[in-house]
C-alpha cells in the first residue's frame, strides 16, 4: 500500500533519518545544521526557518544541510557550495533528492563535490515507507580519507 503522505507535495520538508546522520556525524564531526527546526535539528548549534540561515554566516563551521526540497534548494545547494569556496577549511555536506537534470546540480555540484548516490530509497521522518525518490550526499572539501570512510559507509547500507 502506498503511503499518500509521502507521495504528496504537503511539504518540503524531510527530516534526516537518525541512523544515517550519527554515521555521517562521525565521520565530519559537524557543528551546524543551517536550515532545521527545533525539533529536527541535527546539530547543537542551527536556524531555523524563522532564522533563516541563507542569510546567516557558515563561515568555520562543519556543515550538515538537509535543505528543503521544494523550489528553495538551489538556493541552499549555491550557498554551501559558495561557502565551500569561501572556507575551504572545512567540510559541507548536504543530503539532497538525486536530481542531476537539475540546475543546481549542474552548477554547484557536478564536478565541485564528491557525490555519493544512496541505493534504494531512504525512509525519511521516521517514516515506515520509503521516499519516492532516490538520495544522494554532496560533500564539498572533504579528504581521501573522508572518501575512504564514505565509501565503507555506503558499502555497508548497500550504496556501492
Amino acid at each position: 500500500m502506498i503511503n499518500e503522505g509521502i507521495m504528496s507535495s504537503n511539504t518540503d520538508e524531510w527530516a534526516t533519518p537518525q541512523w544515517l546522520f550519527d554515521e555521517l556525524n562521525r565521520i565530519y564531526h559537524f557543528t551546524l545544521d543551517p536550515c532545521s527546526t527545533d525539533e529536527n535539528a541535527k546539530c547543537k548549534y542551527h536556524f531555523t526557518e524563522k532564522e533563516d540561515g541563507l542569510k546567516k554566516s557558515w563561515d568555520c563551521e562543519r556543515i550538515f544541510m538537509n535543505p528543503p526540497y521544494g523550489r528553495e534548494i538551489g538556493k541552499w545547494v549555491e550557498k554551501c557550495y559558495i561557502n565551500s569556496r569561501n572556507d575551504a577549511n572545512h567540510v559541507k555536506l548536504a543530503l539532497l533528492p538525486a536530481r542531476t537534470d537539475t540546475k543546481w546540480f549542474h552548477d554547484y555540484i557536478y564536478g565541485k563535490a564528491k557525490i555519493y548516490f544512496i541505493r534504494g530509497r531512504l525512509k525519511f521522518n521516521d517514516g515506515k515507507g520509503s521516499a519516492p525518490f532516490p538520495s544522494m550526499i554532496a560533500v564539498w572539501n572533504s579528504s581521501y580519507e573522508n572518501f575512504r570512510e564514505m565509501t565503507a559507509l555506503l558499502t555497508k547500507i548497500g550504496g556501492y
